[in-house]
C-alpha cells in the first residue's frame, strides 16, 4: 500500500474531540442513569485517562442534564489549570491538593470512586522504585479506606503488566493466566506493586464489603497522550508529525495493541456503573502489532513513510507480547472497539496539532 492510499484509510475531516466525545456518551447509553445527582471521587483525574473520565463526565451532564458533581484529587491544581483551564473551571468539578497516600476523607457523601492515581513514569520505576510502589499500594490502601468509608463502588485501574512476561506462544492473556512478573527484579516494581494493590481490592472485598471493579489496562493512544516520553507510539508520533524518519532502537518484535481513547473511556464508564463487584475485565484491543509494524503505520499514516529498525538489544520492562483476551468484558458488558489503529494514530497526531496536508 502506497503512502497515499494508506493515508486515505484513515483520513477524518470531519473529526473533532467533541466527537469523541458523543460516541463515548453513546457507548455508555442509559448506565449513565445511576450519575444523576451523583457524587463522584477521583484520585488521578489529572492524568493522561483521568483528563479523558472528566472530559466525559462535563460532556455527559452538559448533554444529559445529569447534575453529577465530581471531586478530584491532585498534588498541583494550578498545573492542570495551566493544562486544562475549561476543565479547571468547570462548575460541577471541584479540585482538591492532597497526596494519594495521606488525603483527608472531607464531610461529603460520595456514590462512587474512581481510583486512578498511578505515576506510570519509566524513570520513577527506574530511580526511584520504592517511591513507585509505596504510592501504589499505600495510594490504594488509602481509595479502598475512603470507598468503605462511604460505602462507594470503586472502580480500580489496574494494569496488564500484573501478568508479567505474556509467553510469545500465547497470542492473547486472558484474565485467568496465573503467570506473574520476577518479584526479584526492581524493573518489576511497577507490575508487583499493581498486583499487591489488586489483592488489597480483593482483601477489602472480602473483610468490608467494598465492591471493586478492577480494569487491567493494555497500551493505549489518543489525544492529550504524552509525545516525547516513554511510550513508544507518542516517540513515533512526534518523530513523525516533525517530518523525522521513526526510528526503532530495539529490534523491532515486541508486540503491543492500542486501544483509543474514546473506547476506553466509554469501557471504564460502563464498568464503574454496570460492571459486577469483584469482576476483573482487560481493558485493551485485541489487535496485534509488533513495534516495528507500529512504526510503519506511524511513518505512512502521519510522516514521511520513512522509518528505521536499528535493531539495538532490547532492555525494557516487556521484549514480548503485551496483548489482552477481552472476551469477557465483551461478553458481560457488551463493549466493542471502534477505533482503528490506523484512525487511533491520525487522530492522536491531529489532536496534537497535525496537519495533514503539509
Amino acid at each position: 500500500m502506497n503512502k497515499t492510499d494508506a493515508t486515505a484509510v484513515a483520513t477524518q475531516d470531519d473529526w473533532s474531540i467533541e466527537a469523541d466525545l458523543d460516541a463515548i456518551c453513546d457507548a455508555t447509553g442509559s448506565a449513565w442513569s445511576a450519575l444523576r445527582g451523583a457524587r463522584v471521587f477521583i484520585t488521578g483525574g489529572t492524568g493522561f485517562i483521568g483528563r479523558w473520565l472528566l472530559e466525559s463526565l462535563r460532556h455527559a451532564n452538559r448533554r444529559f442534564g445529569l447534575d453529577a458533581k465530581a471531586t478530584i484529587l491532585t498534588r498541583n491544581p494550578g498545573a492542570f489549570a495551566k493544562k486544562a483551564p475549561e476543565l479547571a473551571a468547570y462548575e460541577g468539578f471541584d479540585f482538591v491538593t492532597g497526596d494519594v497516600q495521606t488525603f483527608s476523607f472531607g464531610h461529603e457523601a460520595y456514590n462512587f470512586m474512581i481510583h486512578a492515581a498511578t505515576d506510570a513514569s519509566a524513570a520513577l520505576n527506574e530511580h526511584n522504585p520504592r517511591l513507585m510502589y509505596d504510592t501504589i499500594v499505600n495510594g490504594t490502601h488509602r481509595a479502598l479506606e475512603f470507598a468503605d468509608h462511604h460505602r462507594a463502588p470503586m472502580l480500580f485501574l489496574s494494569s496488564g503488566a500484573v501478568y508479567g512476561q505474556q509467553p510469545w506462544e500465547m497470542s492473547h492473556v486472558s484474565e485467568d493466566y496465573t503467570g506473574g512478573p520476577k518479584c526479584n527484579d526492581a524493573r518489576n516494581t511497577y507490575a508487583e506493586a499493581k498486583r499487591a494493590a489488586e489483592m488489597l481490592c480483593a482483601i477489602f472485598s472480602k473483610q468490608n464489603g467494598v465492591s471493586v471493579v478492577t480494569a487491567r489496562i493494555f497500551a493505549l493512544l489518543g489525544p492529550f497522550l504524552p509525545l516525547g516520553t516513554h511510550f513508544a507510539a507518542g516517540n513515533f508520533l512526534r518523530d513523525a508529525m516533525d517530518g523525522k524518519p521513526v526510528v526503532v532502537n530495539g529490534n523491532g518484535l515486541p508486540c503491543r495493541s492500542y486501544l483509543y481513547t474514546s473506547d476506553l473511556a466509554a469501557w471504564l464508564w460502563r464498568m464503574l456503573l454496570e460492571g459486577r463487584p469483584g469482576s476483573v475485565y482487560n481493558v485493551g484491543s485485541e489487535e496485534s502489532v509488533s513495534v516495528a509494524e507500529l512504526a510503519e503505520h506511524v511513518a505512512q499514516r502521519v510522516g514521511t513513510g520513512e522509518f528505521k529498525v536499528l535493531g539495538a538489544a532490547d532492555t525494557g520492562w516487556n521484549p514480548g507480547r503485551y496483548v489482552p483476551d477481552i472476551s469477557a468484558i465483551q461478553r458481560d458488558l457488551g463493549v466493542t472497539r471502534t477505533v482503528s489503529l490506523d484512525d487511533a494514530i491520525v487522530r492522536t497526531a491531529l489532536a496534537n496539532g497535525w496537519n495533514r496536508r503539509t
